[in-house]
């Protein structure tokens, strides 16, 4: 019997932009607490790497850089500004100047430190694609890869500003160009990438990508899954749809690329299992593993970013979500920051039998490694147990700490560092389906042409087919999928449900739909840089 003291602080030393600010007080507690048992030990663990070390590795090095997976930039206000999720204001602690609390209410301006963070974070990117592509050591194959990589960063300032510079040289200063121009500048350089010029009735044969599963990589199956999303979204970013060309994108990867869903026979090792809690699985199986932190070979993902906790940082959400306290049931390196949190209606939104609500989110009583219930000495109203309550008392100023569903889908492992294992998906197989399906409903009106596609995804839910469909019952199984995988901004602007009213939000204006240009960026452009609309 050893005694382990635990300290339980009110917040940890913190590494990223913005987080857990302007305390109040700090709290420390040494509680001695007994367990039987030795200490804890944790096998060795492949989380994958970083990916291999070629000519490209310093442009694709930069999905890592970029604010994919990690606090105060392209994720953050990707995800926060939808009805998915909230950082709540916990008195003194995540306030952060209100940013946050804009974000989700759709007040957010062009002074908004994470927007300007989105904004540097892919032209970072964007230059490092072009120094790469400028060196001369890259071949045929190399070169289509990184513009396609390139074309990806475009993509992501399209979506999320609209009206921006195409830079495609180092020192050039070119004006700024319209949606539909950058719209046509992806889509180009994707078709150029794949050696063709239109994916209705495609030949690849010619084509400088190959078809090889190198997740790590941009193959054709890739490219053409970016383009899908593209198309998908293009009503919005051009005014014209191109829902037909989605669909054969789309259809192209799954009935070619050899990539199949993560079903009940695709399983890999529960890595966050705690010897003495019965109810942890031993084995990940399905949804569950396409997002686990061993998920290096999963047979659904396509193109994923290579996160690593050596090698391959900047994965953190396990720190973004977790309460202070839960440290003790992974046997985290460093303690949480206790910010983000779902919102209950989107909780909700899943069937108590659905498989993924139980992957997606952490709730109800915590218990630590050896099971037994884990303590908050800070909380209020004597109740110290942790226990993660689906609902959420107020959006500022004083939110429980305790509040809201923890983000879970990208689960956690034992012995973990700040920085995750988990490949982060790009574009995968699950996707697809569902793009063909919206694609399909939407070119012939009829929103049960996607059924099938639909009761494929919910086949590995372990949830009932459903008899039909209209676009809000579509939108909704969509969002259950896709759960925090940057999506859910695009959805629900392209359903018309950005602007609406949800939990601590009022409706907010159409011209939200696009972010305002970063006022720093605008003065740092000497003119050649103008505003939004609206803002």
């Amino acid at each position: 019997m050893k005694n382990i003291f635990k300290l339980f602080l009110m917040c940890g030393a913190l590494v990223t932009v913005g987080a857990c600010t302007d305390l109040e007080e700090v709290l420390v507690d040494q509680v001695p607490e007994q367990f039987n048992g030795s200490e804890p030990s944790f096998a060795t663990f492949d989380g994958g790497g970083a990916g291999p070390a070629d000519a490209m590795a310093s442009a694709f090095n930069q999905l890592r850089e970029s604010g994919s997976a990690n606090h105060g930039g392209y994720w953050s206000i990707q995800s926060v500004s939808t009805d998915e999720m909230a950082v709540t204001q916990k008195g003194g602690d995540w306030y952060d100047g209100g940013i946050w609390i804009d974000m989700h209410r759709h007040t957010f301006g062009a002074t908004n430190g994470p927007i300007n963070g989105a904004w540097g974070q892919q032209y970072s990117a964007i230059g490092a694609c072009n120094t790469s592509l400028a060196s001369g050591n890259l071949d045929a194959n190399q070169t289509a890869q990184v513009r396609a990589l390139r074309a990806f960063f475009y993509y992501r300032l399209l979506d999320l500003y609209g009206r921006v510079k195409i830079l495609t040289e180092a020192g050039g200063n070119p004006p700024q160009s319209t949606r539909v121009q950058v719209f046509n500048f992806v889509e180009s350089e994707l078709l150029a990438a794949l050696g063709i010029s239109n994916v209705i009735g495609m030949d690849l044969s010619s084509s400088p990508l190959g078809t090889g599963q190198t997740r790590y990589r941009i193959n054709q199956y890739a490219a053409l899954g970016l383009l899908a999303k593209l198309y998908l979204n293009a009503e919005v970013y051009t005014g014209t749809p191109r829902y037909a060309e989605a669909s054969a994108a789309a259809s192209y990867v799954i009935d070619n690329g050899g990539y199949v869903l993560c079903g009940s026979g695709c399983s890999v090792p529960n890595a966050a299992k705690r010897p003495s809690v019965a109810s942890d699985p031993d084995e990940l199986t399905g949804y569950a593993a396409v997002f686990a932190p061993n998920n290096q070979t999963n047979p659904e993902i396509i193109w994923a970013i290579a996160y690593d906790n050596v090698s391959g940082p900047n994965m953190h959400f396990a720190q973004m979500t977790l309460h202070y306290s839960s440290q003790f049931t992974w046997n985290l390196q460093n303690q949480p920051w206790n910010g983000y949190s779902a919102l209950e209606d989107f909780y909700n939104s899943y069937d108590n039998a659905d498989k993924r609500k139980d992957a997606n989110f952490i709730v109800g009583a915590q218990l630590d490694y050896e099971g037994s219930a884990i303590l908050d000495y800070a909380a209020t109203g004597g109740d110290l147990e942790l226990n993660y309550s689906t609902d959420i008392n107020e959006l500022e100023p004083n939110a429980s700490r305790k509040g809201g569903a923890r983000l879970g889908k990208f689960s956690f492992r034992q012995g973990q560092r700040d920085n995750m294992d988990n490949d982060y998906p790009i574009i995968r197989l699950g996707d697809m389906y569902l793009i063909r399906a919206e694609a399909d409903a939407r070119v012939a009106g009829n929103w049960n042409l996607a059924l099938n596609d639909v009761n494929t995804i919910r086949a590995r839910a372990g949830v009932s087919a459903l008899g039909s469909l209209t676009a809000d019952t579509f939108l909704a199984e969509r969002g259950r999928e896709m759960f925090m995988e940057v999506t859910r901004r695009q959805d629900l602007i392209r359903f018309g449900k950005f602007n609406q009213a949800w939990w601590e939000k009022p409706a907010s204006q159409a011209f939200r739909n696009v972010f305002p240009i970063p006022q720093e960026q605008i003065d740092a452009s000497g003119g050649t840089l103008t505003q939004n609309p609206g803002y």
